[in-house]
């Protein structure tokens, strides 16, 4: 495994805690919040996903997506 792989293994590992920390606390500010939440889920679900396939380029991108849903969803204030 080359850095860059190291590399995006490492941080993936790292936003994929966070995220998944962040996701178990989330409250519904009301229901416009619900699609953030499915979708959050469903990108921590693919980054798994490429993660077990060793596909970590993939797998960071998706817990990216994950971790920015859950900022735009709280800073929109439709989820807390």
């Amino acid at each position: 495994m080359d850095s860059t792989q190291k590399n995006l293994k490492s941080e993936t590992e790292k936003w994929l805690e966070k995220i998944e920390e962040k996701a178990r606390n989330i409250k519904l500010i009301d229901n416009r919040g619900l699609w953030a939440v499915e979708n959050i889920k469903a990108y921590v679900s693919d980054c798994k996903h490429f993660y077990k396939k060793e596909d970590f380029l993939r797998s960071f991108e998706a817990v990216v997506y994950a971790y920015g849903i859950y900022e735009t969803a709280l800073h929109s204030k439709i989820i807390e």
